[in-house]
């Protein structure tokens, strides 16, 4: 665990709550631990939220509307699991022989789940303002770089594209697995009733934007 408090550039205090928050349940029930990441993960969730919405706040002149698609951008799933996999945080990882077996320890929705579960141990471990700079360091750089973006409107930009051309388009849940608290969609984009996307995530909404993409890849073939 040294390695990971160097890439975060932390020295803890309690030791135990990074050991959970980088737990998944599918390890915890294999080792009949009492806590996994989860509820680490809620409350990393908000500190991450807050301190994005804070810093485009007092360095960006954008509108209301502007700053939460921006702020959505950059805490987005896509974004949480690039900032994860950049830092090395998926060997870390701790995940039940089913799941490893699987990949788990790679998942977009584990790793990124996993990046806010590690802040919300710094934010209870540390306090806020060391929280605030570990995200600052990580997220600003992606932020001001121009040339990397996370997250498009990709179902605005596909409702487009088939309306000037006027088909039908329809999103269809095809699959939903997991515990209530962990749900994966998988979900299809139909165009004339012909499958031109499938898109996996942890909400609907996500699973509908990346079903999207796929399929305006395929549109522009």
């Amino acid at each position: 665990m040294k390695e990971l408090y160097d890439i975060l550039k932390i020295v803890p205090k309690d030791e135990r709550l990074y050991e959970i928050a980088v737990s998944h349940s599918s390890y915890a029930n294999e080792h009949r631990a009492k806590k996994d990441y989860e509820r680490l993960e809620f409350l990393g969730d908000a500190v991450v939220d807050l301190v994005v919405a804070d810093y485009l706040y007092s360095n960006h002149n954008e509108s209301e509307g502007e700053m939460t698609k921006v702020r959505a951008s950059y805490v987005c799933e896509n974004a949480l699991f690039e900032y994860a996999s950049n830092l090395g945080i998926p060997k870390f990882i701790k995940v039940g022989h089913g799941e490893e077996k699987e990949g788990g320890q790679f998942k977009k929705a584990i790793v990124s789940d996993i990046f806010e579960s590690l802040v919300g141990a710094i934010y209870l471990d540390l306090g806020y303002a060391t929280a605030r700079r570990t995200v600052l360091d990580i997220v600003v750089p992606y932020i001001e770089n121009p040339n990397i973006v996370f997250f498009s409107d990709y179902k605005s930009a596909l409702q487009e594209c088939v309306q000037t051309e006027q088909k039908t388009l329809v999103y269809d849940v095809v699959d939903e697995k997991g515990p209530a608290h962990e749900r994966v969609f998988t979900i299809e984009v139909r165009i004339d009733d012909i499958i031109y996307g499938r898109g996996i995530a942890r909400s609907k909404k996500e699973a509908e934007q990346n079903a999207a993409k796929e399929a305006l890849e395929k549109l522009a073939k």
